[in-house]
């Protein structure tokens, strides 16, 4: 059997894409949606896949990193196109560790990051 549970946080960065023709490889702005997905195979004593309130925790440390940031600048994201693609697995690769610490029999199963509302990217384990 597997449990899933996920919580959602928006936040907001500019980027630009290198190697790439058009209005994209100009300097623009994102508000972006991020869902986290976490998963186990059996549930807490309390009853739980993982409490809200610390995936809500672990989703802000990870995405605080990228609010209002020209994301071009970030470490990660130098010689790597801040796509929606990347800032997923970005976001996947960061929490899961986070979730992994905090909890090492969930995990991440999904990130799902919006730029817009009609465009999401997903990473999936």
């Amino acid at each position: 059997m597997k449990f899933e549970v996920y919580r959602e946080i928006y936040f907001s960065s500019a980027h630009h894409l290198r190697n790439y023709c058009g209005k994209c490889e100009n300097i623009h702005g994102h508000n972006w949606r991020v869902r986290l997905y976490v998963t186990r195979s059996e549930l807490t004593l309390t009853g739980f896949v993982m409490d809200f309130k610390d995936i809500d925790r672990i989703l802000k440390k990870v995405t605080d990193a990228l609010d209002h940031k020209d994301l071009n600048s970030i470490d990660d994201f130098r010689h790597v196109n801040p796509t929606a693609e990347n800032i997923a697995e970005y976001i996947f690769s960061k929490c899961d560790k986070e979730v992994r610490s905090a909890d090492p029999a969930a995990k991440i199963s999904r990130v799902m990051v919006w730029e817009s509302e009609k465009s999401c990217a997903i990473v999936e384990a």
